[in-house]
């Protein structure tokens, strides 16, 4: 399948290549670091450190995915675009912007922002516009409810083909206000309304959601699913979630949503030589 996906300026053929995007929080109560990186200079340093692994974009984020305290607009704009443009000085590497608000996505962008990776399947009206009038590529991802909803028993008659489905919708949505295919990936989004083994379902049948022809993103790293299925409190779910990252390459995802970027890299690259080698071409 021949895949690429937009970074601003340049089109990155992904047909046998993956992309690792690091993982940049925010926020004082996000679910893995509880808070490590809230403090700008804290989330810069972590920024250096993940460019110098090898992490092709980095996703700054301002408001964690579950439940927790309201995050008003105002507030996640004071810690969202400051550190996107504080990043954007500091190092040479796209910046995706981890927002469900168009307003966010907006000052994101200005500040220097190339994606929009927005984990409630474009629910703000305004979002895709807002992506469009920037040039900007965009996530969608499927959600069952919305962000910070609690969904403790999530049902489905038909998992795959109701995911599939959703995620067909929102890319025609963004073709429809003239992004481009290459501009547009997909996320299962895992743990997002799904039970641990519904997650581990939409890992296993990655290749059903790669053949839709759009960029196939994977956030797996360190979630619940990983510990709810393998019994792992969250400090012991590197090998799971790097596994996790191997079966997904193997199996059509170009783009690793990741906390444990030298890892995935690593990862990465042998997953792609090892394919490289089944198919008789140069790694």
């Amino acid at each position: 399948m021949p895949w690429s996906f937009r970074l601003g300026d340049r089109v990155v053929d992904l047909t046998t290549r993956t992309l690792v995007m690091g993982i940049l929080n925010r926020t004082p109560d996000s679910f893995y670091d509880q808070g490590k990186t809230f403090e700008l200079d804290a989330l810069i340093r972590r920024a250096d450190e993940l460019v110098a692994v090898g992490a092709d974009l980095l996703d700054v984020g301002g408001v964690k995915a579950g439940p927790g305290p309201e995050v008003g607009e105002a507030e996640e704009l004071d810690r969202v675009v400051p550190a996107i443009a504080a990043v954007r000085e500091r190092v040479d590497v796209a910046i995706s912007v981890d927002t469900w608000r168009a307003s966010v996505l907006d000052e994101a962008c200005r500040a220097g922002a190339v994606v929009g990776n927005d984990i409630s399947g474009f629910a703000d009206p305004d979002y895709l516009p807002v992506a469009a009038k920037h040039n900007a590529s965009v996530v969608a991802t499927h959600i069952r409810l919305q962000p910070r909803v609690p969904d403790p028993e999530p049902h489905y008659d038909d998992l795959l083909g109701e995911v599939r489905a959703f995620l067909l919708d929102r890319a025609a949505r963004a073709e429809a206000v003239g992004l481009e295919k290459c501009q547009i990936a997909i996320d299962a989004g895992l743990d997002l309304g799904k039970t641990p083994a519904m997650s581990a379902l939409l890992l296993r049948e990655s290749d059903m959601l790669a053949a839709t022809g759009y960029t196939l993103l994977l956030s797996a790293s360190n979630k619940r699913y990983l510990g709810e299925l393998l019994g792992l409190d969250i400090d012991d779910r590197r090998d799971a979630s790097l596994a996790s990252v191997a079966y997904g390459v193997a199996h059509g995802c170009r783009i690793v949503r990741v906390h444990d970027v030298a890892g995935s890299v690593q990862v990465c690259r042998t997953v792609e030589a090892i394919l490289a080698a089944a198919e008789g071409r140069d790694s």
